[in-house]
């Protein structure tokens, strides 16, 4: 899987998965949009690469869980990185 490659959802894990480091990047643009006020459609767009007006239940799904997943890497997951493998 290429950085480009995401899925609907990132995988659940109370560990860091290598969706989760392959996807930091991400994680932390969608993070950064939304500190920012960005529109959730424009940041699905940008980021994704999907248009919310042709599949808006799809590009909702994609931008919250990942904005969620962002979420729980500052609050949880950095932690394990120091821990951890390199990326």
């Amino acid at each position: 899987m290429t950085s480009s490659e995401f899925l609907d959802a990132p995988p659940q894990s109370e560990e860091l998965t290598d969706y989760d480091r392959l996807h930091m990047k991400d994680y932390m643009r969608v993070l950064d949009a939304a500190t920012d006020g960005a529109d959730w459609r424009e940041a699905v767009a940008v980021i994704f690469g999907i248009d919310p007006d042709a599949d808006p239940e799809r590009a909702r799904r994609v931008h919250d869980s990942h904005l969620a997943r962002a979420r729980w890497m500052t609050e949880h997951g950095y932690r394990k990185l120091l821990h951890g493998k390199p990326l």
